[in-house]
């Protein structure tokens, strides 16, 4: 029952409702004692030959009400009770819906996709049943087979009811242990569904790369093992699961034999009527749900508390990145300053930056090139404060970027990811995402600064079209203009272009940085590159080397410098020169 007592945060906000549905479920608890003691005084009166017409007349209109204001009754605590646990799982799900987006990256890169969502979909299904059913189980076992065993032995016989109750204690402790049991076998089977979910997720999302390299056999295979092992898990609680109804069936059936030997002998020594042997059967009848619902109560209580505790053991993970007390909430603007000593991301040895230091003026545009793993986005994921517990320091404006509330620090950076991610819906949704409310102009504005108005008039339904899951419909160059209009919408102190523009030609490239330049005179942009053609305009550029600034300065000082700048745009240029010969032949 520990689950129950975690929930009473829930059952207090839902007290009206819960008191309602509890009352009803006693209410028809007791009035489902009336019709067995009247058949039992019918009996008798027929018995005896003093039933009168009146009297009949009066039972059945007593079962009558009986019947009606049960109706009533058990409308109302399904509509309160399964209600309130309808509502439980929104809150539950709301909450770790909120709780997933304040964590941070490194949440999210020890755990799967999959599992995620088998917490927000099986787990809490499992405790809204908790909180529901559990709840009906609960209540109603103890109000009926409490008031109807009193009833058994004030108005019937003491004696028959206690021998009736002699095989119950074994019920109680063979359905305990039958409870530890699926406790542990159902969390093993949560788990292996997350396991599932995870191979479903992961495979849909990389099918033309199973299918480009032919493994569709293979993923096949792997699913289904994984399929096993859920159906085997679940065969396991299903096991112990099938337990609790034989076992209550047969004991109940121990109960019923007891009931009819010992009953005979006190009707024959006179101590009962029929009528009363009659009553009593009824009433250990309506004892056999009771009874049933305490092997349901044991099943739902312990599928709902290994659920609850999966769902906490991930709500009590606290984020790694926190506003400090007093946090700033004005979006940051001036200059910016880092100033970092080392940097090493969670879980590495090998420090990803080291000895950083530059400094970008206002208004001015910073380019960061380096080859694969050189410290390029390490540098960017400290400036959105995605990661922390670097030594140095990075100033933006007047403060430290820490001391400003990470909304206001976010909403200050338009920032446009190597892996851009697209929307599933509309395009014009998609570049509006910050601001759902904007005008169309600033959306058309926002799409022509990244070059893509054109390419989007093009399409059969314009601004209307729908991109499909993560931008599918759309080219790699098409998806990553439409994420720099996402992040120009914003208006950004900041424009981060984080290797944006590789999938997009040299024409378009050029035409793109042209327009941002001339746009953003007094904003602050920071693009990283491969390609030395997207960063060679800017004010400063800084060559990332195994973690550290190799070297920095402006395109045509770093080519007189003679290094690894000079070296890379030696490198592109005969390139290009290369795929203009091979254009010519």
């Amino acid at each position: 029952m520990k689950v129950l007592l975690q929930l009473r945060w829930f059952f207090k906000q839902q007290k009206k409702q819960y008191i309602i549905g509890v009352g009803a479920l006693v209410l028809v608890s007791i009035l489902q004692l009336f019709p067995p003691k009247i058949i039992g005084l019918i009996v008798d009166a027929i018995t005896e030959g003093t039933l009168t017409s009146s009297e009949l007349i009066k039972w059945l209109v007593i079962l009558a009400l009986a019947g009606i204001f049960m109706y009533i009754a058990r409308y109302y605590w399904r509509v309160m009770i399964f209600g309130s646990s309808v509502l439980l799982s929104r809150t539950m799900r709301e909450r770790l819906f909120n709780h997933f987006t304040r964590m941070s990256p490194s949440f999210y890169q020890k755990r799967r996709v999959g599992d995620l969502m088998a917490h927000a979909t099986n787990d809490i299904n499992a405790v809204q049943q908790t909180a529901g059913m559990g709840v009906l189980t609960l209540v109603d076992s103890l109000a009926t087979g409490g008031f109807v065993i009193l009833t058994m032995a004030l108005t019937i016989n003491w004696k028959l009811t206690l021998i009736t109750l002699i095989p119950l204690p074994f019920m109680i402790f063979l359905t305990s242990y039958y409870g530890r049991l699926l406790r542990e076998r159902f969390r093993f089977a949560q788990e292996a569904f997350s396991d599932l979910n995870d191979k479903t997720q992961e495979s849909i999302t990389g099918i033309e790369v199973i299918k480009t390299f032919g493994q569709q056999k293979e993923d096949i295979e792997d699913f289904t093992n994984l399929s096993s092992d859920v159906v085997d898990k679940n065969m396991r609680v299903a096991r112990v699961d099938a337990l609790f109804d034989p076992t209550i069936t047969g004991i109940f059936a121990v109960s019923y034999i007891l009931s009819f030997f010992f009953g005979t002998k006190f009707i024959i020594a006179g101590e009962m009527s029929i009528g009363d042997m009659i009553a009593f059967s009824t009433y250990l009848g309506l004892l056999v749900w009771p009874m049933l619902a305490i092997g349901f109560l044991f099943n739902i209580v312990e599928r709902g508390n290994a659920s609850y505790t999966r769902i906490s053991e991930l709500l009590a993970i606290e984020p790694n990145i926190k506003d400090m007390p007093g946090a700033i909430s004005e979006r940051p603007k001036g200059d910016l300053l880092v100033d970092i000593e080392s940097f090493t991301f969670p879980g590495d040895e090998t420090a990803a930056l080291k000895d950083v230091h530059f400094t970008v003026k206002k208004g001015e545009t910073l380019g960061i090139v380096g080859r694969t793993g050189a410290g390029k986005t390490a540098i960017l994921k400290l400036l959105l404060r995605q990661f922390e517990g670097y030594k140095g320091k990075i100033v933006y404006g007047e403060h430290l970027i820490n001391h400003y509330k990470q909304q206001s620090l976010r909403a200050a950076i338009g920032y446009v990811p190597q892996d851009h991610f697209l929307f599933s819906t509309t395009i014009a949704e998609n570049i509006a995402f910050t601001d759902p409310n904007i005008s169309k102009e600033k959306v058309y504005e926002a799409a022509k600064l990244s070059q893509i108005h054109e390419d989007i008039l093009g399409l059969t339904k314009g601004y209307d079209t729908v991109v499909g899951e993560r931008g599918v419909s759309l080219s790699g160059g098409q998806q990553q203009r439409v994420s720099i209009a996402r992040a120009l919408i914003m208006k950004p102190e900041l424009l981060i272009l984080d290797d944006s523009l590789s999938a997009v030609d040299a024409r378009t490239e050029e035409a793109i940085l042209k327009a941002l330049k001339e746009a953003r005179t007094d904003e602050t942009t920071i693009i990283t590159s491969h390609r030395l053609s997207a960063i060679q305009h800017a004010h400063q550029i800084i060559v990332m080397d195994e973690g550290t600034i190799a070297e920095a300065g402006t395109h045509e000082e770093l080519l007189r410098m003679d290094g690894k700048y000079k070296e890379m745009y030696d490198l592109q240029q005969l390139e290009v020169l290369v795929e203009r010969g091979g254009g010519s032949e």
